[in-house]
């Protein structure tokens, strides 16, 4: 069995406005690395918050789904539906 992948929505509570997507197996202990400035791309803008996650069974899938919500159209379709 593999391990669940999500692929979530964070948001800045210090800037609104700017949001961050990622993939991970434990959404909760990554937010908390977040938080804890260990990412390199979103330290500066902490601290953040999760706005949805969605689990996928295929980790393909997954992947593909975080690709495509960092894409154009993607972060319209996030910012439409999260």
């Amino acid at each position: 069995m593999q391990p669940r992948r999500f692929v979530y929505v964070l948001e800045s509570a210090s800037d609104p406005g700017r949001h961050y997507i990622g993939l991970a197996s434990d959404v909760a202990a990554r937010l908390d690395e977040h938080n804890a400035g260990k990412a390199r791309h979103t330290w500066k803008h902490r601290p953040w918050r999760l706005r949805a996650a969605v689990e996928f069974a295929d980790p393909d899938l997954a992947a593909r789904f975080e690709k495509y919500l960092k894409s154009g159209s993607g972060r319209s379709f996030a910012k439409r539906h999260f």
